[in-house]
């Protein structure tokens, strides 16, 4: 059975109390499979399209590299010989929300070259394309870059580089679990690590290319390896590193 924090849910529900809001969709990971009623996989190393999808990375996402434990869903980086493997789901077609809060209850796998994330694209990717889509990283965290947690947008306006961020120090976020959220209004979004702000976005002229959060994002949980960002160099004797996702859950 899994455990159940009970500060934790009292937090729940006093988010919902306060803001008024409901819990409107949650994945809590109960079963012994991926319900690919609300998840699709995403396979292979981007290829041909995006090669290393945009960054260089390095791993091949399987269907393999995932178990359920606990109540969990455990992705895990592998090396197999000479490649790399992980695996990455998304809620595309299936979940897609505009504005609430949106939050994951996971704890870190650990090791230079690894970099797990949850995030969100625009449901309207595949017209308008990346950048103008928008993207909402709730959660980055590279193991060469320890005890940091990062949150950022991607926007048409900064050319999808990573201008409208935040780099936040927490000495224990590779200790147990942790809540990473946003709440986003129609107005700014919020970045929460547990009960801490730890960053705003709200800019002063909102277009299509400056804030195109006012439309539908679906969400992304995965364990890249390498890449600009999460590398280039990976730890090899780390492997294999687990990346433990206890639930997701929307409020609106």
């Amino acid at each position: 059975m899994k455990k159940v924090i009970v500060l934790l849910m009292i937090t729940s529900f006093s988010f919902a109390q306060q803001t008024k809001r409901k819990l409107v969709w949650e994945e809590n990971f109960n079963k012994k499979e991926v319900n690919e009623t609300f998840w699709n996989f995403e396979l292979g190393d981007g290829c041909p399209n995006l090669c290393g999808y945009g960054n260089n990375e390095r791993q091949i996402y399987t269907k393999t590299n995932h178990e359920f434990k606990d109540g969990n869903l455990v992705i895990e980086a592998r090396k197999e010989g000479d490649k790399y493997t992980s695996t990455k789901i998304t809620t595309k077609g299936k979940k897609e929300f505009k504005y609430g809060r949106i939050e994951a209850r996971a704890k870190l796998p650990l090791g230079h070259g690894l970099w797990p994330a949850f995030w969100m694209l625009g449901a309207n990717i595949d017209e308008v394309k990346w950048p103008k889509t928008g993207e909402i990283d709730i959660l980055e965290y590279i193991g060469r870059d320890p005890h940091m947690v990062y949150t950022t947008l991607h926007t048409q306006d900064s050319h999808g580089n990573t201008i409208n961020t935040k780099r936040t120090p927490f000495p224990n976020i590779e200790e147990g679990y942790h809540v990473y959220a946003i709440e986003w209004t129609k107005d700014k979004i919020d970045f929460f690590v547990d009960q801490t702000l730890v960053y705003t976005f709200n800019p002063e002229v909102k277009n299509e290319d400056t804030w195109p959060f006012d439309k539908p994002f679906y969400i992304i949980l995965n364990l890249a390896i390498g890449g600009n960002f999460g590398g280039p160099e990976v730890d090899d004797n780390v492997l294999p590193q687990k990346f433990y996702i206890d639930y997701v859950r929307v409020y609106q």
